[in-house]
């Protein structure tokens, strides 16, 4: 007598495995998990032939049992139990790790309730399946061992019997028929047998068990073999208990015999955190037993927590279990680690003040025990470079080995890629995930897409990047990976994180000040485009906007000459024929191209543009364009207006051009061809090119990221660019579309992009509908007929839910809500709460998918239809029934398609306004269904580019000061042209004492005075120097004798040793810009404000003694330096 002969009854075929697997239990603990896989293949086989599931994407037993089909008819915990035998199979005939007999055991235990559950629901005779047993161990007969070889070739054979019986089947017809006659009778005895039943499935399916081994599964993903008697129920002493005795659900035992974790497993249903004081208890016994101090895992087999408190970090949520190599290196860095504060900075890598200064303000956080922090860095301040010696900071003082580095685009993939390989040459291996999937390395850079694929991917040797993998993730443009389906990423990672983005911090949304760990408007560091261009970092725009007509208003005919009339009536709009009455602004250079329009834009910015070459030559020039189609024909009216530059002058570098890396690579050495560059998009981020004086925007953009990412195309300096001597100093802005003066508004923070796709407003549609029809009480009008409609729809989203696999990490962490709602039950009834709980399931992956697009665009509107319908939201309600009567409308079109005349009378009753005040939830589904599937041969009407020849005006140049870079004084240009005047002079006396630092006489003063007139200054602009703080002298003093980088030569020497802290360097900012500002600043202001905001103790807050007396002294040496008596 054995256990599994109730099968035998009924499927003797499957029987045969459960007993020899039985038959092993003792004796061959591989051989019997290898026979407890193959039984579960047989089952899975003979259910989707019964049943008729359809065949999933990949014919594999991992894609049968994760079909979600197959487990809403199993049920999620019986598809649980599935994947268990078929990983632990799995391992048994591929892996070498040793399988024990408790992995035998409980391998035995999840096949007797597999077979048990299948058996009472698809057995003809149900009433003789043993509910009230468990398995007995006692009952099994022995058999002798097989080696593991045995067991290979036992696999390849029945691979091989499994194939073969595939291909006699397909090859015989008859045999097939003959199968599908056998399979007709025994569902109709089956139907037969369960409709007959008398007893109710009352087996206890041991869920606790189960959790149990697939925290195992978890467990020995990251490794661990758990195949010693003391990796579970070790005994400890000392407990806060009577006995004063526990057991520690499982200890992590590393190579040298020391404990490196205690995982406390709690009960499903629990909350993780209720193990989280007696896992503390254990690690201290562990700690007094072995003198090492282990990690701390608690969980409840969906929420895992590590707390690492030797190290003082509260616990924090964790993926997944960390290998031994990665625990070893948490208990390591106990010892090795130092404090951030006093590793130095390389300064050849991060050189400039604000570099260190973020560099120390990350410190600070981390050795504060923060894990994130977000660094705002204008661009073209080297954000890589300060991060690159952030990396090497943290690998030398022990806080980091393996880096990610991730960024949105393939280009700034390849830049950082060169950036970490020039400056971090010893860094023990960079690795291109977008190149190289299997590269081992110390630094690795991704794109959000590669990475994400990564993690979900596992083969026989389980995951390549665990959840412990990385120590730090660095993100590039951190503003982007607010993405719900990104930010999976930095939550299935244990890492530290640091984001880095170029957006102005008032305009960083909400959502990333969050991620990144942060109040809302205070990064962690900040150093702005205002900062970059007053400390010479960075060059300033010069913006000017054009109010062009047919730019910002659009093209009316009826606006339109005869002549232009005639022209617009000739054109080919679209194929059937149909004139416009208006293009919108919109439309123009996206479907209308108006050669005056582009001529006068193109004419503009050659006469107005910056000129290199002694004035010859435009300078380096980026046009943003529409479209493809639009810097085509920009490039095609540029050659055409300027035959006799060559065709080389100029040239459209898009992702459309051949060879474009290499046309970038052309585009920024600084005289070399081409001069003009014409872009969609490749060109708005990711590119160094010093030599560009000129940026034109020939298209709308609505993104503050995007815009400011465009300007810094053109912030870098660029030395000796008119010639020698005559660098670059600022940059035209030539605005033709309206977004200077729509980023120069104040707007709110945002949130940040959070719509969701479209699978994810499905769900939730679908969810929303169900809670109406459930709890909110519609009408009765609305809700007839409409328990069909709600079948359809529960059903829709539980076969979805189902469909979600469990060993996707990213599915894992959401474990009890997909198994409770891939219940069908679940779905009896939805409430607020339930709806509330769905939403994150909304998003993620499941193995139901739809490739037809239009057709869920059609769900979605009919779907908001019928909500609409049930909360009686009269405004969407009218919207989506104007759109589907235009939709039927051109349905009624295609009435010549039988597919689409079968529903004619549906098409044409939709079209009229009776059936839409009638209409109720199910006449809405009803039209769903039946026309989702025709709606894709609705032809979308193209538009044919049309080119015209219509007078156009851009109207008058206003110039614009952008918001975001604050223009200091008014007279920015009479200073401008004041220090270019002086620096022609420089032979002058009173200028030469002047920039040596000598004491000025009122005579040298006036002196001065006399060149600033001859410079352009008029009187009202010298009188405004003179009322500025210090008077006129220290006004000229700013311009040539105690500039910015003067001062800052001086106090950077003072901060040179790279130990400073991020408050220090911050401290010394605030005394360089009141000397910019001022000239001269007196020791004693180093204990009024805002020195003293934060402590009246003023510099000795941040300094020793020795050192505020240092600044004393630099102080008084600067001021002896800049102090100029005002002319009399």
């Amino acid at each position: 007598m054995g256990n599994f002969d109730f099968v035998k009854t009924e499927w003797p075929q499957i029987h045969e495995p459960c007993a020899r697997a039985e038959s092993y239990v003792a004796s061959d603990p591989r051989a019997a998990c290898f026979y407890a896989r193959r039984a579960v293949e047989l089952l899975v086989t003979y259910l989707y032939d019964l049943k008729g599931y359809p065949t999933p994407y990949r014919d594999d037993l991992s894609a049968r049992i994760n079909a979600p089909e197959f487990t809403a008819g199993t049920g999620p915990k019986v598809a649980a139990k599935l994947n268990y035998l078929r990983k632990l199979g799995n391992d048994a005939v591929h892996q070498d790790r040793t399988i024990g007999p408790r992995d035998a055991l409980g391998a035995l235990k999840e096949l007797f309730h597999v077979m048990i559950s299948a058996a009472f629901f698809n057995f003809a005779h149900p009433d003789n399946v043993p509910t009230g047993r468990q398995f007995d161990p006692q009952l099994a007969r022995r058999a002798a061992p097989l080696t593991a070889e045995e067991v290979q070739r036992l696999a390849q054979k029945f691979q091989e019997q499994d194939r073969k019986h595939r291909e006699e089947l397909e090859r015989s017809r008859q045999e097939m028929a003959e199968k599908d006659a056998v399979i007709a009778r025994l569902r109709e005895e089956i139907a037969a047998g369960q409709a007959a039943k008398t007893v109710k499935d009352d087996h206890d399916y041991r869920e606790e068990e189960t959790r149990d081994r697939f925290i195992d599964l978890l467990l020995r993903e990251a490794g661990w073999p758990l195949d010693d008697p003391r990796d579970r129920e070790y005994p400890v002493t000392g407990m806060p208990t009577s006995s004063g005795r526990g057991r520690v659900d499982y200890v992590l035992w590393g190579s040298n015999g020391l404990p490196l974790a205690v995982v406390e497993a709690k009960r499903t249903r629990r909350s993780a955190e209720a193990g989280r004081d007696q896992a503390r208890y254990y690690a201290d016994a562990l700690e007094r037993e072995t003198g090492q101090r282990p990690l701390i895992f608690y969980t409840n087999g969906q929420d895992h927590h590590l707390w690492d408190d030797a190290m003082g970090y509260p616990p924090r949520p964790i993926s997944g279990f960390l290998t031994e190599d990665e625990l070893g290196r948490l208990i390591a860095r106990r010892r090795t680690r130092t404090p951030l504060s006093e590793e130095p900075i390389n300064t050849g890598t991060a050189g400039r003040d604000y570099q260190q200064r973020a560099i120390r303000a990350v410190d600070a956080a981390f050795d504060a025990k923060r894990r994130e922090a977000l660094l705002v860095m204008a661009t073209g301040t080297g954000k890589t470079r300060t991060v690159i010696a952030l990396v090497e900071q943290l690998t030398k003082a022990h806080w980091a080995k393996n880096v990610l580095f991730l960024a949105d685009r393939t280009a700034l993939v390849e830049q950082a890629e060169e950036a970490f390989a020039k400056n971090l040459p010893d860094s023990g291996g960079i690795v291109n995930l977008l190149e190289s999937r299997s590269g081992a390395g110390r630094i690795y850079l991704s794109t959000y897409p590669t990475i994400l694929n990564l993690i979900q991917q596992k083969d026989d040797t389980g995951r390549r990047f665990g959840p412990g993998y990385f120590d730090l993730i660095i993100v590039d443009e951190a503003h982007r990976s607010v993405y719900d389906k990104y930010r999976e990423i930095f939550e299935y990672f244990d890492a530290y994180l640091i984001g880095l983005t170029a957006t102005p911090k008032e305009e960083v949304d909400r959502n990333t000040y969050e991620l990144f760990g942060q109040e809302e408007g205070v990064p962690t560091d900040a150093y702005t485009l205002d900062e970059a261009i007053a400390d010479g970092w960075l060059v300033p725009p010069q913006s000017v906007s054009f109010e062009g007509q047919y730019l910002r208003r659009g093209i009316r005919y009826a606006d339109l000459t005869e002549d232009e009339k005639a022209e617009w009536d000739a054109l080919e709009w679209d194929e059937n024929g149909e004139i416009p009455d208006a293009v919108s602004a919109e439309q123009v250079n996206k479907i209308l191209f108006n050669a005056p329009t582009v001529d006068n834009v193109l004419t503009t910015l050659m006469e107005q543009g910056r000129k290199v070459a002694d004035g010859d030559r435009l300078g380096k020039t980026i046009i943003f364009a529409k479209s493809q189609r639009h810097a085509e024909f920009i490039l095609e009216r540029f050659e055409k207006l300027w035959p006799e530059l060559g065709g080389r002058f100029a040239q459209v570098i898009t992702h459309h051009s051949y060879a474009p890396r290499q046309a970038i690579k052309d585009f920024i050495v600084k005289d070399s061809t081409p001069h003009l560059a014409i872009s969609v998009d490749m060109l708005d981020t990711g590119i160094d090119a010093p030599a560009v004086v000129n940026l034109v925007f020939f298209k709308d953009v609505h993104s503050p990221t995007k815009f400011w990412q465009m300007i810094g195309r053109g912030t870098r300096p660029c030395k000796d660019l008119y010639g020698p001597g005559q660098d670059k100093e600022d940059f035209f802005v030539f605005d033709f579309c309206g977004n200077l003066e729509y980023f120069n508004q104040q707007m709110e923070a945002t949130q940040g992009s959070t719509q969701p796709s479209m699978s994810t407003r499905l769900f939730l549609t679908r969810a929303q509908i169900l809670q109406a029809l459930d709890v909110d009480a519609p009408d009765a009008d609305a809700r007839a007929g409409a328990a069909d409609t709600r079948a359809v729809h529960a059903d829709w989203l539980h076969r979805t839910v189902a469909g979600m696999n469990l060993e996707n990490p990213l599915v894992r962490r959401h474990r009890f809500a997909v198994e409770r709602y891939s219940d069908a039950a679940s779905w009896h009834r939805l409430d607020t709460a339930a709806v509330e709980e769905l939403e994150p399931l909304a998003q993620l992956p499941t193995a139901v998918t739809d490739p037809d697009v239009d057709a869920k665009r059609f769900d979605i509107l009919l779907l908001r239809g019928q909500l609409a319908r049930l909360t009686a939201d009269e405004s969407t309600w009218e919207s989506v029934a104007l759109t589907v009567q235009e939709i039927a409308g051109k349905l009624e079109e295609l009435f010549r398609i039988d597919a689409v005349r079968r529903h004619a009378e549906l098409i044409q009753e939709l079209t009229t306004e009776e059936w839409w005040q009638d209409a109720t939830v199910a006449m809405l589904e009803q039209a769903r269904t039946a026309l989702r599937g025709v709606v894709r041969l609705i032809e979308k009407t193209r538009r044919n580019p049309v080119y015209t020849d219509f007078v156009d005006t851009l109207g008058t140049a206003t110039p614009v000061e952008l918001r975001q870079v604050t223009p200091g004084l008014n007279a920015k240009r009479f200073k401008e042209k004041a220090t270019a005047y002086l620096r022609e002079h420089e032979d002058d006396i009173a200028l030469q004492k002047l920039r040596r630092g000598r004491q000025l006489t009122p005579s040298d003063l006036e002196s001065l005075e006399r060149m600033l007139v001859q410079a352009g200054g008029g009187a009202e602009d010298i009188e405004r120097a003179k009322q500025t703080d210090g008077g006129l002298g220290v006004f000229i003093r700013s311009l040539v004798g105690l500039e910015r980088a003067a001062v800052m030569e001086k106090f950077t020497e003072f901060l040179d040793e790279g130990r400073n802290s991020a408050d220090q360097i911050r401290f010394v900012r605030m005394i360089v810009d009141e000397l910019v500002e001022r000239g001269v600043m007196e020791p004693g202001r180093l204990f009024e404000d805002p020195y003293a905001a934060k402590s009246s103790k003023g510099p000795e807050l941040y300094f020793p003694p020795e050192r505020v007396i240092q600044l004393a002294d630099r102080l008084r040496e600067v001021n002896l330096r800049a102090r100029v008596p005002e002319a009399s």
